[in-house]
């Protein structure tokens, strides 16, 4: 199979723990993505694995990103040949719980003298239960950040982002950082070309429901019709069309977003690597990338808001598939995972918000020596974060979405023809979607 043609070689694991069944396989099969920066991550897990498991054997699959990562697991257990454990997002986990393709961890997380449900931030913990049951354990608890660069801040003289900053001064911020090759400001749609064009951008963000979503709950909206069983968006809200209408409103209205030929050629956080771009909304993940930069300080800010101090949830989770023929094996891998070891392990390169309370509040995380420097920004989110609708269907729906507010940004399509086309594109997905 495809699948098991693009496997990594085996990486042998040696350490102490509890032997294999004579009778069970101790290999196991991981399937995982990411930027090259976060798949060294998980390398760097399964390695400290093997000094504490002898005998075990891991395989690590490394998709190239999260489509090839669906496409593998669905094709993988259509074909009867499912990796024994997989990584995804609690956005993309219901089509396969609503398949029944997915072990539920509640037997096996009561009898755990390495791990407990207190042990995890419920917020991400409640993101992975699906019909009451607990399909998989969450190795992070991450949210929408801002990054920013403070050496173009400080070259520039403009403020850094603060606590409590508001959509508005988002805005003005931008605009100030926004600036041609001989540090001019360049305002509005003036970065069309000659001595205005734009050699720095004032922010990146994508045009993709994840980045519309917390503005519109910080604006008192809401996004569906109902959290738990959602059939619409409701974007014709005034609270959700304002918080939308100033989101599309960045790059022809302010130009303070590079144009989709420029994200094109050069995204968003290569662009913010690179030092042309100021600000940067993005989740925990893009620390491992950015800890490579050399040529500029960066840190991160909270979100702006409109009042209300609301974020996104961004958390992924080890889950074991139904067909898995090693789940005993899996399970002890897991364990180790998401427990203080593995979390703090993680948590030193980068890549995750430890979803383990006291990992994520120790200096495995909080690290004052390595960047960002105000790593507790990711943790006072914590409480006010959101998670989008569990719904089988949302990938697709995200798909969706994603072109209509891609256009919207970028071609200027007007706000009334993009919330109808919200709306009548997705009803046929949420109708369709199963919910836990």
């Amino acid at each position: 199979m495809r699948l098991l043609a693009l496997l990594l070689p085996v990486v042998l694991l040696a350490g102490c723990g509890a032997p294999e069944p004579a009778d069970a396989p101790a290999s196991i099969r991981l399937l995982v993505f990411g930027a090259p920066e976060e798949l060294e991550a998980f390398r760097t897990l399964v390695s400290a694995y093997g000094k504490a498991a002898p005998g075990a054997e891991v395989q690590l699959i490394e998709a190239s990103d999260r489509e090839d990562l669906i496409t593998r697991l669905s094709t993988s257990i259509a074909g009867g040949s499912p990796p024994d454990l997989f990584l995804m997002n609690y956005r993309f986990y219901g089509q396969f719980a609503a398949k029944n393709a997915i072990e539920s961890l509640d037997g096996r997380l009561a009898k755990s003298t390495v791990v407990k449900s207190e042990d995890f931030y419920p917020q991400a913990m409640g993101a992975f239960r699906w019909r009451d049951q607990q399909l998989c354990l969450p190795q992070n608890a991450s949210s929408l950040a801002v990054y920013y660069n403070r050496t173009l801040f400080k070259k520039f003289g403009v403020a850094e982002p603060k606590p409590g900053w508001t959509w508005n001064d988002l805005i003005t911020t931008a605009t100030a950082m926004t600036r041609n090759a001989s540090g001019a400001i360049v305002r509005g749609t003036e970065a069309e070309g000659g001595s205005a064009r734009v050699a720095v951008y004032g922010l990146g963000v994508e045009p993709v429901m994840i980045r519309v979503a917390p503005f519109v709950w910080s604006n008192g909206g809401q996004i569906v019709d109902n959290d738990r069983k959602p059939t619409r968006f409701t974007f014709d809200s005034p609270a959700a069309r304002e918080a939308l209408r100033n989101f599309v409103e960045l790059r022809l209205a302010y130009g303070v977003v590079p144009t989709d030929e420029e994200v094109e050629a050069e995204d968003d956080a290569s662009r913010f690597a690179n030092g042309r771009l100021a600000m940067l909304l993005e989740s925990r993940r893009v620390t491992t990338t950015f800890r490579t930069i050399k040529d500029f300080e960066w840190d991160v800010a909270p979100l702006p808001t409109y009042g209300q101090r609301v974020g996104i949830l961004h958390s992924d989770a080890y889950c074991i598939t139904r067909g898995s023929k090693a789940k005993d094996a899996a399970w002890r891998f897991l364990e180790f995972a998401v427990g203080p070891e593995g979390q703090r392990i993680i948590a030193g390169t980068g890549r995750t918000v430890p979803s383990n309370i006291e990992v994520a509040k120790s200096s495995a995380f909080l690290d004052p020596a390595q960047p960002p420097r105000n790593a507790q920004v990711f943790l006072d989110a914590i409480a006010t974060v959101k998670p989008v609708p569990t719904i089988s269907t949302w990938p697709e729906i995200e798909d969706v979405t994603g072109g209509i507010l891609e256009n919207a940004l970028y071609r200027g399509d007007k706000l009334d023809d993009v919330i109808r086309q919200l709306d009548e594109q997705t009803r046929p997905l949420f109708a369709r979607g199963e919910t836990p």
